[in-house]
């Protein structure tokens, strides 16, 4: 039986979003839950798949759902509230969240930084970093996907201790960095490239929140340079007034 009406001046999918809205609002469609399927709503509603489609994309817009490429849609979940002040650290956010963290290395080089990691670290042309991707998960969803580069010189063989130890901090201590505080942050939405949205398993055509940071150590010295992309799906930042 359908629940749209026709004929009274409502674009259908505007009314299928509509409607599948208040049955999550009203908890009718539970946090995490998978939607039916495309060809499942459309024979509920009497309409054709590209109308359901609209109606699911204006769900996305409204941040209610999520399509994850080769599985579903799914009501989205809490969002998790990322802080970021002058000593931001993940794994203490995981742990304030209460989440279960997980940090994967994706790959690591030895090179030339490109000219803005250079002047962001101060170092010349010719000097040397390590970059360091990462992907980061909290019970089990991809929450963020980060480039990190750290001067060379005054670490050297970086990247087999951060396979170790999996904590820049505690990495960092090892090479006598005690303490680091968040020199600058910029924070803007992007779309993701192709090699991105596979890696963070998300569509090309949802934003992500693009994090660009310095730490330095006590003297000011930068000691790391790095790139975050968010899930918007996951992820709301917080940016504290210390900052």
């Amino acid at each position: 039986m359908s629940e749209i009406e026709r004929g009274r001046g409502v674009a259908l999918w505007s009314q299928i979003s509509g409607i599948l809205a208040s049955d999550i609002l009203k908890g009718q469609l539970r946090q995490g839950e998978q939607l039916p399927s495309a060809q499942e709503l459309a024979m509920r509603f009497n309409v054709n798949r590209h109308t359901v489609r609209r109606a699911i994309a204006a769900l996305e817009q409204r941040n209610l759902v999520r399509t994850e490429q080769g599985r579903g849609t799914f009501v989205q979940e809490q969002t998790l509230d990322y802080v970021i002040s002058r000593r931001t650290r993940f794994t203490q956010n995981m742990r304030n969240l209460n989440v279960d963290a997980d940090i994967r290395v994706l790959e690591e080089a030895h090179e030339l930084p490109p000219p803005p990691v250079a002047r962001a670290l101060g170092l010349d042309r010719n000097e040397y970093v390590y970059r360091v991707e990462t992907l980061d998960r909290a019970d089990g969803h991809i929450i963020d996907y980060s480039t990190s580069y750290f001067p060379a010189a005054r670490f050297p063989d970086l990247p087999a201790l951060y396979r170790r130890l999996l904590s820049v901090t505690r990495t960092l201590a090892e090479f006598g960095v005690a303490d680091y505080e968040r020199k600058h942050t910029r924070v803007s939405a992007r779309l993701p490239d192709a090699t991105t949205a596979r890696v963070m398993q998300q569509q090309t055509s949802r934003p992500l929140l693009y994090v660009e940071s310095i730490n330095a150590d006590t003297r000011g010295v930068p000691v790391q340079y790095g790139i975050t992309r968010f899930s918007g799906d996951w992820v709301q930042l917080v940016l504290m007034a210390d900052h």
